[in-house]
């Protein structure tokens, strides 16, 4: 396993050992003790998430106020854009974003700590995300800031109006 540090170190590209021929590939996609040792991390995940998503569906910045979820996120079919933003306020890379592709092709695995809203644009036609959280869900305490927060700036590889939820046409900047 290679293990990246990005533009905001805490966050983590991560990039598992891939055997593969022209039968098809093999690889771990996640090893506990691997984990810990290529990380320096000690993350007990307690729940797997599975979404779906079409081409041009942004969903996000998600982050809970309370029980902040550490998250570690790959595609199995299809490609996005990941972004992960910086909002824990003592922090020196506050407000803060970076994106990366992960897509089912380059098995890259994003860890994205406690304490930073996420987001995801999908580029593919379709697009299946799986992902790992050290805390359990909680709607109650969960919130979302704007996708085009200019504090923000993200930079979203848009060619079209993405689609949004509801919820994230309700996005506000970070509480």
């Amino acid at each position: 396993m290679k293990v990246t540090p990005t533009a905001i170190p805490d966050v983590l590209l991560i990039e598992p050992k891939v055997f593969g021929d022209d039968r098809g590939f093999f690889f771990e996609s996640f090893n506990q003790k691997v984990f810990e040792e290529a990380t320096g991390l000690q993350a007990t995940f307690v729940q797997d998430n599975h979404s779906k998503s079409s081409r041009n569906v942004l969903r996000g910045l998600h982050y809970q106020i309370k029980r902040p979820q550490g998250k570690l996120l790959r595609v199995v079919q299809g490609e996005v854009f990941d972004v992960a933003v910086d909002i824990r306020k003592d922090s020196k890379t506050y407000g803060q974003w970076v994106g990366q592709i992960l897509s089912a092709e380059n098995k890259k695995q994003l860890w994205i700590p406690p304490g930073f809203a996420h987001g995801f644009l999908t580029l593919s036609e379709t697009a299946e995300f799986l992902y790992k959280t050290t805390d359990y869900y909680a709607p109650e305490h969960e919130r979302c800031i704007a996708w085009d927060d200019p504090k923000i700036g993200i930079k979203w590889p848009l060619t079209v109006a993405p689609l949004l939820s509801k919820k994230d046409k309700a996005g506000k900047g970070p509480a």
